[in-house]
């Protein structure tokens, strides 16, 4: 079931900007600082704070090449993206887009066929780095054109369209016909485990993937394989929705990115075909233990979000009020999450992420030609908006926006909106200067 505007306004009567304050229910935080994604819920059980900053500490721990002394934490590729989670994840935030030149940190080259089927040497995703003796996957490059356009008073504005290039291939040829490239930003890692508790019945009773109420808003589940039972699941993570579970998203990371094993992911990153990392000493099988999972996975699970800073500000109201008209039916402002066993913390909270879960087409501009599950091409998870008021300043000045970061604002982001998000953006682009700064207003507040 599909909420139009005037439902979406009762809706959130009943909760008034005031309550928004608690972004992320009871274990809201209230810290504007660069560390404000860094904190545990403030609900977070004493019995349970040993384990989380267990997994903290984990979090930021630098993996190394193994055989280490660094027991338990050797590992490391022999092909990698980065060395720890927090280099990708920073201070919990977001990464950011590489401007031409710089090397890619928080941001990762997905491959692929038309199919989704994996390169048949270089697997799924480009390591940009490699152990001593065995060559990286690529270099990547990236370059951007301009690409101009007004606003509906006149006011010109103008975006950036990333073109990539996969230099100094390593194990081949890499630039063939039909090659799939799906840049994917490192996103913030907050509020994750109250997104997980939100009940499944919940989402697809939001789901409309005919559009049958007719307000051009087709959302869709993607479903994927949850490791851990074998059965089908709803996917809730990742940009595509292609995991169904924070522990799986957690692993999925650790191998794919750091080329660390684990009980979910056993197998190293590299594929058959690719001889010069086989054989290396591993860091043992797997090289994170469950345990060791467990402690990262809580502490993803258990990151508190930010709290509202101004909601009852009159031009951030107004600037809701332009969000209601535009965005909600997508960005679901409410939810509440159901009972989760052994985490009061995450249970029974109203919490206000402003996503559905749900996949969009989101136009030819963003289509990155790879599905992924039951995801297509131009399809992606409509991403939570908490916490995005204060991503510029956790980053350190130079947030990025979208699936590949090439918004370097949330006007921009809302610009290349497309399919099911263009009537958002000619909502957004149509209207006058100041209306815009009061919906920006409003997104700098989340």
């Amino acid at each position: 079931m599909r909420y139009g505007p005037t439902a979406l306004a009762i809706l959130l009567a009943g909760c008034g900007p005031s309550a928004e304050r608690f972004s992320g229910g009871a274990g809201t935080v209230f810290d504007v600082s660069e560390n404000a994604f860094g904190f545990p819920l403030a609900t977070l059980e004493p019995s349970r704070r040993e384990a989380f900053f267990a997994g903290n500490s984990l979090f930021r721990a630098n993996w190394v090449i193994a055989p280490a002394s660094a027991a338990g934490r050797d590992g490391l590729g022999p092909l990698f993206n980065a060395a720890s989670c927090s280099a990708c994840h920073f201070k919990d935030g977001r990464g950011r887009a590489p401007e031409p030149g710089e090397p890619f940190v928080g941001l990762l080259l997905r491959i692929g066929a038309r199919d989704g089927a994996p390169h048949p040497v270089y697997g799924d995703q480009i390591q940009t780095h490699a152990v001593p003796g065995v060559p990286p996957e690529a270099v990547p490059a990236v370059s951007y054109e301009d690409v101009p356009g007004r606003y509906g008073d006149g006011t010109p504005y103008s975006l950036r369209r990333p073109v990539y290039r996969l230099e100094r291939p390593g194990y081949g040829p890499l630039e063939e016909d039909g090659l799939r490239v799906s840049p994917r930003l490192a996103p913030a890692v907050i509020g994750m485990g109250l997104l997980e508790a939100i009940p499944e019945r919940r989402i697809l009773e939001r789901a409309d993937p005919g559009d049958a109420d007719g307000d051009g808003i087709s959302g869709r589940p993607n479903r994927a394989t949850d490791l851990r039972t074998g059965r089908s699941a709803l996917g809730r993570f990742g940009w595509k929705a292609g995991r169904p579970t924070v522990e799986e998203q957690v692993a999925a990371a650790f191998q794919g990115d750091m080329g660390v094993t684990s009980p979910l992911f056993p197998r190293e990153n590299h594929t058959s075909a690719q001889r010069a990392p086989a054989g290396l000493p591993s860091g043992g099988e797997p090289e994170i233990d469950g345990e060791k999972l467990g402690f990262v996975t809580l502490y993803v699970r258990l990151l508190a979000v930010p709290g509202r800073r101004a909601p009852d500000d009159p031009r951030v109201r107004r600037g809701r009020r332009h969000f209601e008209a535009a965005c909600a039916s997508c960005h679901t402002p409410r939810w509440e999450t159901g009972d989760v066993p052994g985490f009061p913390e995450l249970s029974r909270q109203t919490i206000f992420p402003y996503t559905d879960l749900l996949l969009h087409d989101m136009g030819r501009d963003l289509e990155d030609g790879r599905p992924e599950f039951e995801a297509e091409g131009r399809e992606w998870r409509t991403p939570p908006l908490w916490g995005i008021g204060l991503a510029d300043r956790v980053g350190g000045g130079r947030a990025s926006y979208l699936h590949d970061g090439r918004a370097r604002t949330p006007a921009e982001a809302i610009l290349w909106h497309g399919g099911e998000g263009a009537s958002a953006r000619e909502y957004f682009r149509a209207l006058p200067a100041s209306e815009r700064e009061a919906l920006l207003a409003f997104l700098r507040d989340l």
